[in-house]
């Protein structure tokens, strides 16, 4: 039986409409796709999402509104919905709307889905989402005439692309009138498969493809088409020697693991979880010990698999399961591992990989890294099986490679995972920061091989193995650029890891040629067994549930029933193997409680499932659209003007520090000075900050005293008014200009990350912010010549005039990558090393060392400083005999205001940037990296480039606890404006104090000293106390038993 693609019937006459820049192949891929239904089979990178575009605009003429028609564009991955949603856009004239799952999408009703039809008229979605409302009935298949389906090889199996083509496509195609949309399949690979030997195998898996899909597969004729057009990456493959975890240090990880797991059975019984200790042992033999405890450490519930993927999730008891069996694990491997203040796993990479804390897979990764070191512009994405994997190398990466190349790592994972799952905000960040260059390394897994489209990527890793010839090819795509690398990691010895490279790089010609071979070929009708799959569909509407269907429908339902923190209510399922039978046991709340079916083994608690959501219908619990009416029921509420919750909400920020005045000549500020003093001995001293602000701040906080405790002791904080000043535009634009350029410095150490923020200042005419913070000299006076240093090098003539003239001697010129500059603009400065992008404060000349001057390396070597600028950097000092200048690093800024300095990665709003940034905390290793990083380092001055001038090493460190002082007069604001919302409408005369109103609305979530839980114990045992003596009066013959 031949299948007709040609037409479906309602079309009517459709004419291409190509872009000016398409190439040759995509447009007689474009003409094939207007004749019949077509998977197009191109390598990654070559275009193929314009094919799609084109066929779009070729059909805009049927899809412009008020059409009732639209067409859907499916993609694999949430990422993809904003990138492929953004190209239609660009290059179309069609709406666009962009749909997954964290838009609340599950909970849609008809008419919600009707208004997005009739606003939009091209929907990019994840798969499950078309799937459910084709289900639900809020979408007909009728009603769209393009089906774009983005990497189509996935369409297998249960897989919601073979759903919808299997449960709707081709039961329309067996009607009598069918109504079918043109279908377009977009795939690097059209088999997703382990590679074969066989010709015949290529050919089966195709043509099983192209059966499902209901289209042929368009392909060029040769690789040679595609090279004019655009670059492929060269495969390497990188060796490394197979060196195990040491037997004594092997079989004592694996005893302590296993009686961990003895251990904690009963209580892991009780709760219905896995703790999954053969993933410890898969860790430490892969990765080695220390990189998993930086795992560990971080995350206390990543090595813990829950069984309630089907069911639920934890309750909170479960949690404590969880909480105390990492840190339980995380003690074993510490008890593996040397410790002490001298210790680093970045020290001596060898010695600690024959040690076994590192493995040699590991340290084949970190040298295959740094043999890039020298690449401008590094983009490198490392590709890993699991997702334990991937957190821990960006933790060893982000530990060791800043020292030698300032590179960032971070990691990308489903959020669908059971360890630190990442929103789609959290992963479209983390991809834009990588294609801007803020990120150079993301270790990713396999959800990031599709698809992503970064232009700039040069380098790919494959750290584990491709498990398919699909994801072989598609994380090589994944290198875009010119000359760029794709480098295969194999184990020393492992031939058959070799043969298998080699199978997947000839596996592209292979398909390529069956698929032109037999391309004259019409696709076979699919199989009846497939399409006979028992169903309960509503008559009224049309919406259906299938076998396959049914667990996720009843899951869904229960998971809208009342539930709480040590309650989820969920089905529970008892098969007798001997009578062949399940009973479904569902929850109290639920109208039906038990569902009982026979039939075969293997499908019966989908049975039971499919008769309880038959029977939930037929009560009313599941609608006609057969959603649960709890969900219905939201929908209403929410027409009637109540929002649901979010975490997004917009931020309460006080008005004595936001706000503008305009262009007012000039602002009258009140004057604080905030006073930092020290305990302890630092060979930098602290200086004072004038805090500028238009409101006179309440009593209570003029008087703030605050404790921090910082890296080398306790800094006090002390903050008292000094007066007014008054200030005209001019003075108040260079203060803010000041202020942004000193925190985008001290936070983020990239001068892109400034340069963007200051092109947004001067869009926008001013800051929002509306306080000023400036360093201050002696009497408390406004130091003005440190905050001109941001006009650098416009304020370099008046400073030579005021300070060289009574320089005699010293006045002289020094070579600067900004040209000859006098030495005393050196001084005092802030410079960046372009030849490794790194900033520096430089605090004077060091006489008598030049580039001739010896240093001793690391390992006891000595060299010239011009030999080792020319062996590090291949840099060859033209002013080898210029003295050196003295430099230290940036400060790091860090949260002061926690209660316990650990390590965490959450951000926190600081208003005076308008950003979130990272609080970075402080472990006893961190603090010994940082005063290793910001030791003093010799700079030649010919390297430097100056940036400001003149401006101490004092201000930087004195402004890097700024953020935290800063932080504490916000909330303190927050807290007052709330206090003084409340005594409005207080009859007594009460006090009360700003700050325990501060302690009453933080959450112990915030790890600050002070929070609520205090309050709340106290108020526990008096309302215990006044109860109880309460309890005693009215029953004094009683005892505690009645």
């Amino acid at each position: 039986m031949e299948i007709d693609m040609s037409t479906n019937g309602r079309n009517g006459q459709v004419a291409a409409d190509p872009v000016p820049f398409a190439r040759s192949y995509q447009l007689e891929a474009l003409q094939k796709a207007l004749e019949q239904n077509t998977i197009v089979f191109f390598e990654t990178g070559t275009g193929k999402t314009l094919i799609a575009i084109m066929l779009l605009r070729s059909y805009a003429h049927l899809l412009r509104k008020p059409s009732p028609y639209v067409a859907v564009f499916l993609v694999p991955t949430v990422v993809l919905v904003t990138q492929q949603g953004e190209v239609v856009a660009t290059h179309t004239d069609l709406k666009v709307g962009e749909y997954y799952g964290e838009m609340g999408v599950d909970y849609w009703d008809a008419a919600t889905w009707k208004d997005e039809k009739e606003k939009h008229e091209v929907l990019v979605m994840t798969p499950q989402i078309l799937l459910n409302a084709l289900r639900h009935r809020f979408l007909r298949l009728d009603q769209v005439k393009v089906l774009i389906f983005d990497e189509c090889h996935n369409a297998r199996g249960k897989h919601p692309y073979a759903c919808i083509m299997k449960e709707f496509y081709h039961r329309e195609l067996a009607s009598s009138t069918p109504q079918l949309p043109r279908v377009f399949g977009m795939t690097a690979s059209p088999i997703k498969a382990k590679a074969s030997i066989s010709a015949a195998a290529y050919w089966k898996q195709i043509k099983e493809l192209e059966t499902l899909m209901n289209s042929k597969v368009f392909t060029c004729h040769s690789d040679s088409v595609l090279t004019r057009y655009i670059p492929f990456s060269t495969p390497k493959v990188k060796i490394y020697s197979d060196m195990d975890v040491p037997h004594v240090t092997s079989e004592c990880l694996t005893d302590d693991l296993i009686n961990l797991r003895k251990k904690s059975w009963v209580l892991v019984s009780n709760e219905g979880m896995i703790l999954d200790v053969h993933a410890q042992n898969f860790s430490y033999k892969i990765l080695g010990t220390t990189i998993l405890l930086f795992s560990n450490r971080q995350q206390r519930s990543t090595l813990v698999k829950k069984r309630t993927s089907l069911w639920g999730q934890m309750d909170a008891s479960g949690n404590r399961v969880v909480r105390a069996f990492s840190s339980d694990a995380v003690k074993v491997f510490s008890a593996s591992m040397p410790s002490g203040p001298e210790w680093s796993i970045c020290y001596d990479l060898i010695d600690n990989m024959k040690a076994g804390y590192l493995t040699s897979k590991v340290m084949c990764l970190v040298e295959t890294l740094l043999a890039y070191r020298e690449m401008k512009d590094l983009r490198c994405i490392i590709f890993v099986e699991r997702i334990v994997t991937a957190i821990v190398i960006r933790s060893l990466l982000n530990e060791l490679l800043p020292e030698f190349s300032g590179w960032r790592t971070e990691y990308t994972a489903g959020n669908n995972s059971w360890s630190q799952s990442q929103s789609r905000k959290e992963q479209n960040a983390i991809v834009d920061e990588f294609r801007k260059g803020k990120v150079n390394i993301i270790v990713a897994t396999s959800m990031l091989e599709e698809g992503l489209d970064v232009q700039s990527c040069n380098l790919v890793i494959r750290f584990d193995p491709s498990a398919t010839i699909c994801s072989f090819i598609q994380s090589r795509g994944r290198a875009r650029m010119q000359n760029s690398d794709f480098v295969l990691m194999v184990k020393s010895g492992d031939f058959s890891a070799l043969a298998r490279l080699k199978n997947y790089l000839a596996s592209g010609d292979i398909m390529r040629t069956e698929c032109l071979s037999h391309a004259h070929l019409p696709c076979d009708p699919l199989d009846n067994a497939m399409l006979d799959e028992p169903r309960y569909e509503v008559e009224s509407t049309g919406a259906i549930v299938t076998l396959s269907s049914s667990i996720a429908l009843l899951h869904f339902y229960c998971a809208r029933l009342p539930s709480d923190g040590y309650f989820k209510p969920y089905p529970r399922c008892t098969i007798n193997k001997e009578l062949g039978s399940c009973t479904l046991h569902l929850p109290n709340s639920c109208p039906v409680q038990t569902i009982t079916v026979q039939g075969e083994a293997k499908f019966l608690k989908q049975l039971a499932c499919l008769e309880a959501c038959r029977k939930l219908h037929q009560v009313g619990a599941l609608t006609a659209n057969l959603v649960p009416d709890i969900v219905e029921e939201e929908a209403e509420v929410q027409e009637c003007g109540y929002e649901p919750y979010s975490d997004e909400c917009a931020k309460y920020l006080p008005p004595e520090l936001v706000g503008s005045d305009g262009n007012v000549s000039e602002t009258l500020y009140n004057c604080y000075v905030i006073e930092l003093r020290s305990n302890f001995e630092y060979d930098i001293k602290l200086q004072d900050i004038v805090l500028a602000i238009h409101t006179r701040l309440d009593d209570d906080l003029e008087r703030l005293n605050l404790d921090l405790d910082v890296d080398r002791g306790k800094l006090i904080v002390r903050i008292k008014h000094i007066g007014y000043i008054t200030l005209n535009s001019e003075q108040v634009a260079l203060c803010q200009r000041f202020q942004l350029t000193l925190f985008r410095v001290l936070i983020d150490h990239n001068l892109e990350e400034l340069h963007e923020e200051l092109h947004e200042y001067s869009n926008r005419n001013g800051s929002v912010f509306n306080y000023l913070l400036l360093p201050s000299v002696d009497s408390y006076q406004i130091d003005w010549k440190c905050v001109t240093a941001v006009l650098y090098p416009e304020n370099a003539s008046w400073n030579l005039r005021t300070d060289c003239s009574n320089r005699g001697y010293g006045h002289y010129n020094v070579r600067t990558k900004n040209g000859l500059v006098c030495c005393c603009m050196l001084e005092n400065s802030l410079v960046l090393t372009p030849h490794n992008n790194l900033l520096y404060c430089i605090t004077g000349t060091l006489d008598g060392i030049d580039g001739n001057t010896y240093l001793e390396l690391r390992d006891g070597e000595s060299v010239t400083y011009k030999e080792y600028y020319e062996q590090r950097h291949g840099i060859s000092l033209q002013f080898e005999r210029a003295s050196l200048l003295n430099g230290k690093r940036i400060f790091t800024v860090h949260n002061y205001l926690k209660r316990c300095r650990i390590p965490s990665a959450k951000g926190s709003s600081f208003l005076g940037l308008q950003h979130n940034f990272s609080y970075k905390a402080q472990s006893a290793r961190e603090l010994r990296m940082q005063e290793k990083s910001n030791r003093s380092v010799e700079l030649p001055p010919e390297l430097c480039l100056i940036l400001m001038s003149p401006i101490s090493v004092a201000t930087f460190y004195s402004f890097s606890f700024l953020p935290s002082v800063m932080h504490r007069i916000e909330s303190l604001l927050i807290a007052a404006n709330l206090k003084r919302m409340h005594m409005d409408h207080c009859m007594q005369n009460v006090v009360i104090p700003t700050l325990m109103v501060l302690e009453a609305i933080t959450t112990k979530k915030c790890q600050e000293k002070i929070h609520l839980e205090s309050l709340e114990t106290l108020g526990d045992s008096f309302l215990k106390y006044s109860i109880s003596q309460q309890l005693f009066k009215t029953y004094q013959n009683r005892h505690e038993d009645f």
